[in-house]
């Protein structure tokens, strides 16, 4: 069965430049591998990337190790679902793109949360208020 996002549609890709995703391939999909749940398709932003730096969780210096580029701002990235959350509940949460990130996400992040994030809007925005 296809991937599904937080909105109950297919899964939309989330960013290819730089390739993001646990598997590499430009969504953020997940699996039995992917503990950490990459599955939050976020705009990355100057504030977001110096609070995950602060917890430990570098996302500018290149891994090449690990196909990982380094992150800029406004660069498009499947991050953890947990580490998102944990930026938000600082004041520091990246911009959202809804219908890229993966249903599961909900298992830890509620919507109405996401959707204080959103920077994509649904065509059905009814649901949005």
């Amino acid at each position: 069965m296809a991937d599904r996002n937080v909105l109950g549609g297919p899964l939309e890709p989330c960013g290819t430049e730089p390739m993001t995703g646990f598997y590499r391939d430009g969504c953020c999909s997940t699996g039995p591998q992917d503990v950490g749940l990459h599955t939050i398709c976020g705009v990355v932003t100057t504030e977001f990337l110096s609070h995950q730096r602060s917890i430990g969780n570098d996302l500018t210096t290149p891994m090449p190790q690990y196909s990982f580029p380094g992150l800029a701002p406004g660069d498009r990235w499947c991050v953890t679902a947990a580490n998102w959350l944990r930026a938000q509940l600082d004041g520091h949460a990246c911009p959202v793109v809804l219908a890229s990130t993966q249903e599961r996400t909900l298992e830890v992040v509620p919507l109405e949360v996401l959707r204080q994030h959103a920077v994509d809007v649904p065509d059905d925005a009814a649901g949005l208020s």
